[in-house]
Order: structure tokens, then C-alpha cells, then sequence
């Protein structure tokens, strides 16, 4: 019986073909070297590259999608929790069976309070946090805090509902500011993983040309709105499918209303007390908050598990490494940008736009005239409306910038003068039409405006030593107008409407002002960001050339990476006298030689 050749050839073992092999190469001792340790014959490096690129832009796309569905979730169970509480706790009976005089509507004010005040001082605590944490480990942590007062309603107390709303109110802020830093930063890194040829041309210190990454940022953002406007819909499937059961019609609800519309005075004034036929009982509330405590969980697993970080490790050292006290000051000192000054408005608008949409809009027009059963289903339009409408910012790539913000803007320009002159019956539904149609449109207003301001952001400042402290401005002036929609809630309509209206038209002509001003040459002045200076006395840090360069230091150092002060190393002067034994060879034998200097 024959034996079986084996699978694989023996090494120095004559073959079928003696000492050659087919390729006619000699086997055993005689083989050359380069084809035992050689590259694998049949490597393209060309191929594997493009490869290795293809799969870097996957990942790219992979955190935009994750980053998209974790904010989209987030905000869905919050906003979504916090109607279901809000209308369950108006109810007298609900408060007098349940709770008796624990005083559930203080309750609800301190927590109200407790989100909508405490945005206030994050310029002061934003950045800070941005940088020490990381933008992906900020986003993660914000999104916990928002599982957290999630999961603070199953005990409806004092001491846990109001603590949870402050911590959340704290947390806005670094949500949004790391979030709009984290889709900016995606369409950068998209951009060099797709012109990875072009950069090993221009070298590795060379950076990008201004705006090249603005296609992509426009779709990003685009992907981004599209997911997040979805969750005002998500947000009303708790009302569809749970509360709407034992709600009241609007014969009783709206009994003792007067007037709706631009005639109305605060919120709902003339509501019933009552808006619940039966109280739900306490085992359908927790399998409710079961539900949104598991979905809550989800978008942190989904920030945690498939966001990958926005910056290398590097960079992020970089970014620490210019000081405290600067990250501090830097907010600040953005102010003397005339771009910032001039979009100012616009940002304090955007927060006043989506406030009106819920409560305005969906409470003074829409629940006043047909009813609570149907404010979920006003939600949803101007969700949908949104969330379609935010594809629209691919407009940019092919109609000058202006174009969509102002689009955004002459159409709720459009609508507000509308709703001016507008006062709905209350208890007919024969305008209900007109209400979806006017929530739909302001949707798409709406998600023109917020695109349009994210992404030129991004585009006008593209350092990624600045982007965080541009979002954190960005987004804390608007939480100041939710603030300041929340003082104002008891205004009449007319007066909502009349301060909408002048912050619209002064957001617009400051946005062309400033667009006009860069048409003219006129250049921003920006404040200077200080160069890293690492502490760490390592080999890292000793080599020639600097790892940890940023792309503007090497820009002002002349695109090399040289040794000494210019790069940030702290230089140390050894003590005079000669040298006792043998020079060490390398960096880290050196700095261990400094050390032991300094002991002596």
C-alpha cells in the first residue's frame, strides 16, 4: 500500500522534480533567501490599500449610523417620558389617588426648572468636559444621564425626579456640542480615507484644502437630521399605543375653552382638569418604563459599542495638552469672530423654532381646537415633515450656501405670519387638515434650518482644535431661548408670535450681512489656540521628529517636525562636568539618564 504524499512539501525534500520546484526556483539548502523571508508573490499592494481605505470609510459611515440611532433613541424615550409624565400628573384625580399631597405640580415645576435653567452655565463647563473625557466618551456618558432620568420615574419623589432633571439639564449641552463635534469630524476623516493618494503625495503634514470636506459633511448632517427628527415620531408611540385609551374626548376636555389660536393667553388656559376617563394601572406604567428604560439602554450600547473615536490617541493629547485654563478661556474668546457675532441670532432662533413647534404650535392651535387624543398624531406630521425635509440639505452641494438656511427661513417666515391672523374654533375638527399641513411645513423648516447651521458651521471652521468650542456656543445659545420660551410660556400667542417673527427677520439679514462680509475679503479674527506642551518625559516625546504635532503647529513650524522648544518638549539643561560611563544609544536610555542627573 502506498503511503499518501504529504499535504504540505517538506522542507530541503526533493520533489517530483528533483531540486526544483515548478517555478524552476532550487529547493532546500540551495533555495535563495528572498523567497523563504520574501513578500508573498502574489501581493498587490495597490489592491490591499484600496482595501484597507474601503473598510476605513465603512467604519466611517458605520459611527454616523450608530451616532444617529443613539441620538435618535435618546431623545425619543425623553421626550416621549417626559409627555406621558407631564399629562398623567395634570390629571386631579391621577395626583389624588396616586399620590396624594405629595404636590406633584411642584414637583413638575422644579424638574421643568431644573432642565431648562441649568443649560445655562455650560459655557462655563462644556469644553472642559469635551476635552477630558474625549467626544465619544462624552456622548456616552451624556446619554447615560438620560437613561438615568429614565430610570428615576419608577420612584416619582422629590429627591429623585428634581436631582435627575438638574443632572439632565447639565448634560444637554455636552450632548449636542459632542454630537455636531462628532459628525463634522467623520466627514473630515471620510475625506482623507477617500483621497489617501493624494495626501501620500502632498505628505503626511500637509493638510487638506479648505472646504474639500464639505460634500461630505452636507450628507453626514443630512443622514444625522434625517434620524433625529424621527424621534418627536418615536416620542408619541407611548400616547398612540398606551395613554390615548384612557384619555378623555374633546367635548370634555376643551368645555370651558374660549378661544385658540393667535387669541390665546398662555397655555391651554380653560383646560380641564381632568383628562383621564380611567387611571392606568401601576403594572401597565412599569411595563411602559420597562420598555423605555430598555430602549434608553440600547442607545448607550449602540454610542458605546459601534461610535469609534473621533480623534486619534494623539490628537487627543493635543487637545488636552494646550491647558486647562485656555480650554476655559477659549469660549470666550471665539466672541471677537464677526462669523459668530453675525450667526448669533440664528442660533437663539433655532432654539425658539422648535420650542414653538411643540408647544405653539402643537398646544395653542392644535390640542386647544381637537383635543388631546390628537396632539401624538400633530407630533408624527411635523416629525415626518422633518425628517423627509432634512434630505433637502443636499441642496448645498449644488446651490450657493445661502440657499437653504434662507429657505428655512422665508418659509417659517411664511407660516408665523399665517398663524398671525389665524384662530381656530375650539371642538371643530373641520380644519384639522390645515394643522397637519401647517406642522408638516414647519417641519421642513425647520430641519432646513438645523442642517443648514450645523453644516455651515463645520464648514467655516474646520480646525478640529476649535470645532468643540464652536458647538458648545452654538448650542448654548440655544438652550438660552428654550430659556427664555420657558420664562415666557404664560405670553399671549400674539406676543409669541410678534418675538418670533423679529428674531426670524434679525437672524436672516445678520446671516447675509455676514455672508456679504466674506464676499468682501473680510477676514474673521480668530483667537490664537496654544501649542501643546507635554508634560510627559518619555521616549515619545524626545524623538526628533514629533508625533503629536498637530496639523496647525506644523503649518506655523513649516510642515517638519523638529525637535526642541518649537515642539512642545520641555527641554532639560544637564549639569555641567563630564559625563561618567558610556553615551546611551537611545531616547529612552537617555531621558532615564537625565533623570538619574537630577537625582544626583
Amino acid at each position: 500500500m502506498e503511503a499518501e504524499p504529504p499535504l504540505y512539501p517538506v522542507a530541503g525534500a526533493a520533489g517530483p522534480q528533483g531540486d526544483e520546484d515548478r517555478l524552476g526556483v532550487p529547493d532546500g539548502p540551495e533555495a535563495p533567501l528572498d523567497e523563504l523571508v520574501g513578500a508573498y508573490p502574489n501581493y498587490n499592494e495597490e489592491e490591499e490599500e484600496r482595501r484597507y481605505y474601503r473598510r476605513k470609510r465603512l467604519g466611517v459611515l458605520k459611527n454616523v449610523l450608530a451616532a444617529s440611532a443613539g441620538g435618535t433613541l435618546t431623545y425619543g424615550v425623553y421626550l416621549g417620558l417626559l409627555q406621558m409624565q407631564l399629562i398623567l400628573h395634570y390629571d386631579e384625580t391621577y395626583r389624588e389617588v396616586k399620590y396624594g399631597n405629595m404636590g406633584l405640580p411642584d414637583i413638575d415645576s422644579k424638574m421643568l426648572m431644573g432642565i431648562n435653567v441649568t443649560p445655562i452655565a455650560a459655557l462655563l463647563y462644556t469644553p472642559v468636559l469635551i476635552r477630558f473625557f474625549g467626544t465619544k466618551w462624552m456622548m456616552f456618558l451624556a446619554v447615560g444621564i438620560y437613561a438615568l432620568f429614565v430610570s428615576t420615574n419608577y420612584w416619582e419623589r422629590y429627591y429623585t425626579l428634581v436631582p435627575s432633571a438638574v443632572a439632565l439639564g447639565m448634560a444637554i449641552v455636552p450632548l449636542w456640542a459632542s454630537m455636531g463635534n462628532y459628525i463634522t469630524r467623520m466627514a473630515q476623516k471620510y475625506y482623507e480615507y477617500s483621497h489617501y493618494k493624494e495626501q501620500d503625495e502632498q505628505g503626511p503634514q500637509r493638510r487638506p484644502p479648505r472646504g474639500s470636506h464639505a460634500p461630505y459633511l452636507l450628507v453626514f448632517q443630512a443622514i444625522f437630521y434625517s434620524f433625529f427628527h424621527l424621534s418627536f415620531a418615536c416620542a408619541q408611540l407611548p400616547m398612540i399605543y398606551f395613554l390615548n385609551h384612557y384619555l378623555y374626548d374633546l367635548n370634555h376636555t376643551l368645555y370651558n375653552v374660549q378661544s385658540c389660536g393667535t387669541n390665546s393667553q398662555g397655555i391651554l388656559s380653560g383646560f380641564n382638569k381632568t383628562v383621564l376617563r380611567t387611571l392606568p394601572r401601576s403594572r401597565n406604567l412599569i411595563v411602559v418604563e420597562s420598555v423605555l428604560m430598555a430602549v434608553a439602554f440600547l442607545a448607550m450600547l449602540l454610542v458605546l459599542g459601534f461610535c469609534g473615536a473621533a480623534y486619534r490617541p494623539t490628537e487627543e493629547i493635543d487637545l488636552r495638552s494646550v491647558g486647562w485654563g485656555n480650554i476655559f478661556q477659549l469660549p470666550f474668546k471665539h466672541v471677537r469672530d464677526f462669523r459668530l457675532r453675525h450667526l448669533v441670532p440664528f442660533f437663539i432662533y433655532s432654539g425658539f423654532e422648535v420650542l414653538f413647534a411643540c408647544t405653539g404650535l402643537a398646544l395653542g392651535y392644535g390640542v386647544c381646537s381637537v383635543g388631546l387624543e390628537r396632539l401624538a398624531y400633530l407630533l408624527v406630521a411635523y416629525s415626518l415633515g422633518a425628517s423627509a425635509a432634512s434630505v433637502l440639505g443636499l441642496l448645498g452641494l449644488w446651490l450657493p450656501r445661502p440657499v437653504p438656511l434662507v429657505a428655512g427661513a422665508g418659509l417659517h417666515l411664511l407660516l408665523t405670519l399665517s398663524l398671525f391672523f389665524w384662530a381656530p374654533a375650539p371642538r371643530v375638527l373641520q380644519h384639522i387638515w390645515i394643522l397637519y399641513v401647517a406642522a408638516a411645513l414647519w417641519g421642513v423648516g425647520s430641519a432646513l434650518n438645523k442642517t443648514g447651521l450645523s453644516a455651515l458651521l463645520g464648514i467655516l471652521y474646520e480646525d478640529k482644535e476649535r470645532q468643540d468650542f464652536i458647538f458648545t456656543i452654538y448650542h448654548w445659545w440655544q438652550a438660552l431661548a428654550i430659556f427664555a420660551v420657558y420664562l415666557g410660556s404664560s405670553l399671549p400667542m400674539k406676543a409669541k408670535l410678534a418675538v418670533l417673527l423679529v428674531t426670524l427677520v434679525a437672524a436672516a439679514a445678520s446671516y447675509l450681512w455676514m455672508e456679504q462680509k466674506l464676499r468682501r475679503g473680510v477676514v474673521p479674527r480668530q483667537p490664537r489656540i496654544p501649542r501643546p506642551q507635554h508634560k510627559v518625559r518619555g521616549y515619545r516625546y524626545l524623538e526628533e521628529d514629533n508625533s503629536d504635532e498637530s496639523d496647525v503647529e506644523s503649518e506655523r513650524g513649516g510642515g517638519g517636525g523638529g525637535g526642541g522648544r518649537g515642539d512642545g518638549v520641555e527641554e532639560e539643561v544637564l549639569p555641567a562636568g563630564p559625563r561618567v560611563g558610556p553615551e546611551p544609544a537611545c531616547p529612552y536610555e537617555q531621558a532615564l539618564e537625565r533623570d538619574r542627573s537630577e537625582e544626583r
